[in-house]
């Protein structure tokens, strides 16, 4: 028998220190090597650190909300044979952004399968694994449908949905406000206090655009996605960008250096079971309405599942955020630092309109948008969105060049 101290190793883009959102194992457990040990959140991600080797746990440093610098001890075990400490890679995950959203609080995690029970490790997020504890139900009973059988939030719920109501629980919880959550809570925070934000809110007729888009999705071959009108809203987006520079552009405060950007690195606001991310579509501006939808859903679904590179989660230059069916009628999105404007997009429904002295029924949307009103004034936050809506309202011009 012997020891090993395991190390938290570095985490990547030269992390000094992490912070514990959830474990899942405890002292005294005996777990398999690469078997989920802990989950530790930096300023640009959530990683899942596996154990080392297979053995005993003798003792954890720390609990869920500490911070821990790289280098320190994480955890010691107690193994079969001599050991030398090591680090070993550990796979990238979500980085969490600062936009308005009702996310799930993190908690702490369900003890995990050990390897002592022949059982696989049980692989779910923390908020999946408070869900299971709170519903009664073994994590370990469920077949996972995500990478490596990871159990996603809709596993859950399929069998939520079929378990017995449990009666009413009169208790208050006690959440910790850490990691992701904290992250959100500290950005949300400093851009509301930083940015002396200008909301502006135009209606957009957009039963012309609906016409395209049906008519594009019938028109389109076997086995290929149907389009979204979010395709169409980025693609005006960069239509009328070139024309208001102002809006594609970072602060740097320490610098008081404005960038303006030359691409567009679309970020797009995507709620995931971790929280809200912003996965992001780069030189946005060199792809045409069908590439870009594709890239769309192909950086939103890995922001879901956790598949998605660090640097798929950085670097955006304009946001775009956009609730679908729950987008309600206006809303003042916070801007995504260091970022200067950020498009909301809000739930399109039909309504009786007034065209050409006759009533008509029209499909209407609005776009609540938010800029930073140190660098943008107003008069270009409207001309920003009444361009969008210009182009919207008769979608062909939004690929006629020179338009």
């Amino acid at each position: 028998m012997s020891t090993h101290i395991f190390k938290l190793p570095d985490l990547g883009e030269g992390t000094v220190s992490a912070e514990i959102v959830a474990w899942h194992v405890k002292p005294g457990e005996v777990v398999a090597e690469d078997q989920p040990l802990v989950e530790m959140s930096t300023d640009k991600a959530v990683v899942e650190v596996p154990s080392p080797v297979s053995g005993r746990v003798l003792t954890l440093s720390g609990k869920p909300g500490d911070v821990v610098a790289v280098g320190a001890a994480l955890a010691t075990f107690e193994t079969e044979t001599d050991t030398v400490t090591r680090s070993k890679p550990v796979p990238s995950a979500a980085t969490t952004v600062p936009a308005p959203a009702a996310l799930a609080p993190a908690a702490p995690a369900a003890p995990a399968p050990t390897a002592a029970s022949g059982a696989t490790p049980v692989r779910a997020s923390p908020a999946t694994r408070r869900r299971a504890l709170e519903a009664g139900i073994d994590l370990g009973t469920l077949a996972g449908s995500g990478p490596g059988g990871r159990i996603q939030p809709q596993d859950l719920s399929a069998r939520v949905g079929t378990s017995a109501p449990k009666a009413a629980d009169e208790r208050s919880d006690e959440i910790p406000v850490i990691g992701i959550r904290r992250l959100i809570a500290q950005r949300m925070s400093e851009a509301a206090r930083s940015i002396p934000h200008f909301s502006y809110v135009e209606e957009i007729d957009i039963t012309e655009l609906r016409a395209l888009r049906e008519h594009l999705n019938a028109q389109a071959g076997k086995g290929v996605a149907s389009l979204s009108y979010l395709p169409f809203i980025v693609a005006a987006l960069l239509k009328a960008l070139p024309r208001f520079p102002q809006c594609n552009a970072h602060y740097d405060a320490a610098r008081e250096m404005l960038l303006r950007h030359r691409a567009v690195h679309v970020g797009i606001a995507t709620q995931t079971a971790e929280g809200l991310k912003v996965p992001v579509v780069r030189s946005a501006q060199r792809l045409e309405l069908r590439a870009l939808a594709t890239e769309i859903a192909r950086v939103t679904t890995a922001a879901r599942d956790r598949s998605a590179r660090r640097e798929e989660l950085t670097g955006s230059t304009i946001t775009v955020t956009s609730l679908g069916k729950l987008g309600g009628i206006a809303s003042t999105p916070i801007i995504n630092l260091p970022e200067v404007a950020i498009i909301g997009v809000n739930r399109a429904a039909e309504r009786p309109m007034i065209i050409a002295g006759a009533v008509q029924i029209r499909l209407m949307m609005n776009l609540s948008s938010s800029f930073d009103h140190r660098f943008v004034d107003g008069a270009d936050a409207a001309g920003l969105i009444q361009s969008m809506k210009e182009l919207l309202e008769h979608p062909a011009t939004i690929f006629m060049s020179g338009s």
